[in-house]
């Protein structure tokens, strides 16, 4: 673990350069250790795969003071790190073809046949590791390597909102319809993003996520929109 100052009031804390659970277990302890021991001097800390970047109330503490509390609790909090309890997230998912689209390549890249794919998807435990590129959107991991699939090479315009996908080691759910280039295998009905909800996301860091298969009609008993128009709704992504 080592710590640089990134500008006048942030601080990036490293960890390895490595994508695993492990790293990510580190990354989530320290989280916690920081916002318990030193959240009145965090405006806000943002957790990615292997590091953490601080955004630090300069009103409240110098950045070289702070630097040096960060580098003494992590270090401390380390040797003593024990595995913190996560709940497991079971997320429906309808693997039809008709909202799988691109059910044919990801058959064709891999080798086997859609119920296998479907069946490799869905008995895997997956850990977020990172929350970004939109409100709600979590990198899960690590997909099984007889599935793993590049990015599309010219990505979609229009991805529907609950669109399940993979992409090269990880897979992610689309919380709002948006443009995206990850290979799609499926889609929920499950609303990743509550307003009404005092933590907005369905996912946090560190949370194990499994997919459960589900028919069409559960799908739709559920909720679930059949749509795959390539013309985004702002308004319903707006409020996803």
């Amino acid at each position: 673990m080592k710590t640089q100052i990134i500008s006048e009031n942030t601080i990036m804390v490293y960890f390895t350069n490595t994508i695993d659970a492990e790293t990510s277990e580190k990354v989530t302890q320290a989280l916690y250790a920081l916002q318990n021991s030193l959240g009145n001097f965090i405006l806000d800390a943002i957790p990615s795969y292997h590091s953490i970047l601080i955004t630090v109330d300069i009103l409240q503490t110098g950045m070289s003071d702070f630097q040096q509390q960060v580098e003494v609790l992590l270090n401390q909090s380390s040797s003593t790190a024990r595995p913190l309890p996560h709940l497991e997230i079971e997320l429906p998912v309808y693997y039809g073809e008709e909202v799988a689209l691109d059910a044919a390549e990801i058959c064709a890249h891999s080798g086997l046949s859609w119920p296998e794919v479907v069946e490799i998807h869905s008995q895997t435990s997956y850990r977020v590791y990172a929350i970004g590129f939109a409100l709600g959107f979590a990198y899960l991991g690590n997909l099984d390597s007889r599935i793993q699939m590049p990015r599309k090479s010219t990505p979609r315009t229009r991805v529907p909102k609950g669109s399940v996908a993979i992409a090269e080691q990880q897979t992610a759910v689309y919380p709002k319809a948006s443009p995206g280039g990850w290979q799609i295998i499926g889609r929920t009905p499950i609303s990743l993003v509550d307003f009404e909800r005092e933590n907005l996301s369905l996912f946090y860091i560190g949370a194990q996520v499994r997919f459960k298969a589900i028919s069409r009609q559960q799908f739709i008993d559920m909720g679930g929109d059949l749509n795959t128009s390539e013309q985004i709704d702002t308004d319903k992504g707006a409020k996803s």
